[in-house]
């Protein structure tokens, strides 16, 4: 897709650590090894039902990638998807998803990110979720942002309660067919601003409201 028809593939998000940029056709060629090999690592499975990521290959990768087509095409006011990727030393490593849940009325974001298995545990993922919510509250004005974790994937629950997320009850999701609980967690931009930070920048967002339909 031209990056001239669909502003959102020119949104980069630069931080002392790492870059998210919009999430292009040639981006996600890069990132095809990873998702071929497989994200999920370890014997707890980290994503709810459905997920792509899930699947044996090469089924797998053709899903990944339908998806996100998918979304790119699936834009109101109200729901969106913005997909980035995790740019580390000029390689592709992982994705940061920002999602826009009754944005037009609530102001409300989600995120979903992944890594490629052997980068994980050096505070990128933190750095990611900052970089992404830095968009979402600074970038598009939202009010609120919402995260959820497996109750056994202390990694990404630890990232929410360590940028300010408060808890926000639980919820049941199946997870390859089986029960589980995901907890829940809530970001409001006061709080948020209470620790905004100042070495993130921000390129091509002006150009992408008029797309998410915000004014």
């Amino acid at each position: 897709m031209s990056t001239t028809l669909y502003p959102p593939l020119n949104l980069r998000i630069i931080t002392p650590k790492l870059e998210l940029h919009g999430a292009t056709d040639e981006l996600l060629a890069q990132l095809l090894p990873i998702v071929r090999k497989g994200v999920v690592a370890g014997p707890l499975d980290p994503f709810d039902d459905p997920m792509s990521l899930y699947e044996d290959n090469p089924v797998r990768e053709r899903k990944w990638l339908q998806a996100i087509w998918r979304g790119r095409g699936t834009v109101s006011p109200g729901s969106w998807r913005l997909y980035f990727v995790v740019m580390l030393d000029g390689q592709a490593v992982g994705m940061q998803d920002l999602i826009g849940v009754d944005f037009d009325t609530c102001r409300t974001v989600a995120s979903f990110s992944w890594l490629a298995p052997g980068i994980r545990r050096q505070g990128l993922g933190r750095e990611m979720r900052a970089a992404i919510l830095h968009l979402a509250f600074e970038g598009l004005g939202a009010a609120e942002a919402a995260s959820e974790a497996f109750f056994d994937n202390p990694a990404s629950n630890r990232v929410s309660g360590s940028m300010g997320y408060q808890p926000n009850g639980s919820n049941w999701a199946t997870r390859r067919g089986e029960p589980a609980v995901l907890n829940r967690w809530r970001l409001g931009r006061g709080d948020w601003a209470q620790n905004r930070r100042s070495d993130i920048e921000l390129i091509g967002v002006e150009a992408c409201k008029a797309v998410l339909y915000i004014k």
